[in-house]
């Protein structure tokens, strides 16, 4: 048998026996699915070096808040290899152009709700300062890179809750390890397939022969879409319950443009060794774990991607002066498909876990977005043999 044939005979079988193996113990999701295994978090802190925060604002009419990624402890110092994907571009992800132009990611990644976007920026900034005070002086200046979903059926969005001050204290408290996910931080405020939804996150291990890469996926899951399209692992779902757990708002409110649509951000993580031509590829790739979901990007959504590479440092070696990553990329084709497929996988599961891990919200004017029935939908895939 030739080297390539043998190869994928061997990931055949491998993911085989990872279908086979139990969920991990502080994995999230309460069902297994896909040829890879999650990792022990099942998140995207299952990169070694990510780190995660929240900061959920829950009062009065206000439901929103921020969630920070960050590739590794000072990503000013330690540029990561980065790229980015504007799958329908009805939303915002500031410092993209910088991203596509270097190739390499230097700022932490903040999500929050749309008005909120200039306020969370101000806060990067404020927080690079503290750490670097030379930026804007003598040294370069940072571009923020902070991305948005609608928030406005929940939040009294108007008000901009989130304040500068917030988001630095937001980046200084971000930590590896397990973190919530659900109702909290940017997705205090979110809503998807006519569900509570958020923040959701997912992981895949690639096995040992094929480099033991971690591919870490977080979502802000904000879709909105018609509950009709909803699948989960191939269940039509969403059409069973379609009559039932309708949102709420007891004064009428005009469902068009973003708030119809929705958006979604997703942030994709991994330690292989991959430059930022490979990472625009691997971020592609959770469009196809979208579509699995049941999701098709309406005109009005947002739906914008970032992926970076914590093994695939951009060193500074002074104020302006940057050594680019010794460390070969991976070319093996094999690893690159398997790098793909876990990405989707990831993000399908991602997507997922922001519904299994929100709850019913009562919002702003007494709107009202119901849960995820757990217990009614796990039923529904065991009867139908899925899980």
């Amino acid at each position: 048998m030739s080297k390539p044939r043998l190869a994928r005979a061997a990931l055949l079988l491998a993911g085989l026996l990872l279908c086979a193996s139990p969920r991990p113990a502080g994995a999230v999701l309460p069902f297994r699915f896909g040829a890879f295994a999650p990792g022990p978090l099942d998140g995207i802190t299952d990169v070694p070096g990510v780190k995660v925060g929240h900061l959920t604002i829950s009062r009065g009419d206000f439901r929103t808040g921020a969630t920070a990624v960050l590739p590794n402890d000072d990503p000013w110092d330690r540029k990561v290899g980065a790229a980015t994907v504007a799958f329908n571009g009805n939303g915002e992800m500031t410092g993209t152009h910088w991203i596509e132009e270097s190739g390499y990611l230097e700022e932490p990644v903040v999500l929050t709700d749309t008005l909120d976007v200039g306020r969370a920026m101000d806060g990067v900034v404020s927080w690079q300062i503290q750490r670097h005070p030379q930026i804007g002086r003598a040294d370069d200046v940072p571009l923020p890179v902070v991305a948005e979903c609608d928030d406005q059926f929940l939040n009294d969005i108007q008000a901009r809750a989130v304040g500068a001050d917030d988001v630095v204290r937001l980046l200084e408290d971000a930590r590896p390890g397990q973190f919530e996910r659900g109702s909290v931080g940017a997705g205090t405020g979110m809503n998807a397939f006519d569900f509570k939804a958020g923040i959701g996150s997912a992981s895949r291990v690639l096995p040992a022969s094929l480099g033991g890469y971690r591919v870490g996926v977080l979502v802000n899951d904000n879709t909105s879409s018609t509950r009709s399209q909803l699948t989960i692992v191939g269940v039509p779902v969403g059409e069973m319950l379609k009559s039932e757990y309708a949102p709420y708002h007891p004064k009428p409110m005009a469902m068009h443009g973003r708030l119809a649509s929705g958006s979604i951000i997703v942030v994709v993580a991994t330690d292989a060794p991959l430059d930022s031509r490979q990472l625009r590829a691997l971020a592609l790739r959770a469009a196809l774990g979208m579509g699995r979901t049941g999701l098709t990007s309406d005109v009005g959504s947002g739906d914008l991607f970032i992926a970076f590479s914590t093994s695939y440092v951009f060193a500074r070696t002074g104020n302006f002066a940057i050594q680019a990553p010794a460390r070969p990329v991976v070319e093996d084709e094999d690893t690159l498909d398997s790098l793909y497929r876990a990405t989707a996988e990831a993000t399908q599961a991602a997507i997922y876990d922001a519904l299994f891990e929100s709850k019913t919200t009562v919002g702003r004017e007494g709107n009202t977005v119901y849960g995820l029935p757990v217990a009614r939908v796990l039923t529904l895939l065991h009867q139908a043999g899925a899980i």
